[in-house]
């Protein structure tokens, strides 16, 4: 399923998660590309720190299953390389990964904690030690 960056909302997220296969599936391909692919663009990524709190909100064990399955599939949605806008296209490429990824957010907001946002910023600032994630 393509997505417009102006299809996305909290009712048509589910329909973008689907599109990106199956629990395990999604989980599998945000583990093994997810820090490649935001290291490989992280200058042209405009939301990397929602990306980044996403993933360490997903990763939580005291995370929601529900929750988690909605920040995998739009986090798996980011590392795809087939999606509306290919990410190529600078300026515009990563206009569908962010419509999905504040959707996503957005839909699961309350148990996006405090804690979650500071790995991220930590992260991005090279400062928790774990930026040779990969």
């Amino acid at each position: 399923m393509k997505i417009a960056p102006d299809m996305v909302d909290a009712r048509n997220l589910p329909a973008v998660i689907e599109s990106v296969g199956d629990d395990a599936f999604r989980r599998r391909t945000v583990e093994t590309g997810f820090w490649t692919k935001l290291k490989r663009n992280l200058a042209r990524v405009p939301f990397a720190e929602d990306l980044v709190a996403a993933f360490y909100c997903a990763s939580d064990p005291a995370t929601p299953a529900r929750v988690r399955t909605i920040l995998f599939g739009a986090l798996a949605y980011f590392v795809l390389p087939s999606d509306m806008i290919p990410d190529v296209f600078v300026g515009m490429g990563f206009l569908d990964d962010g419509a999905v990824i504040s959707a996503a957010i957005a839909s699961v907001s309350a148990h996006l904690k405090p804690v979650h946002r500071d790995r991220a910023r930590l992260w991005l600032a090279g400062e928790d030690g774990s930026a040779d994630v990969a």
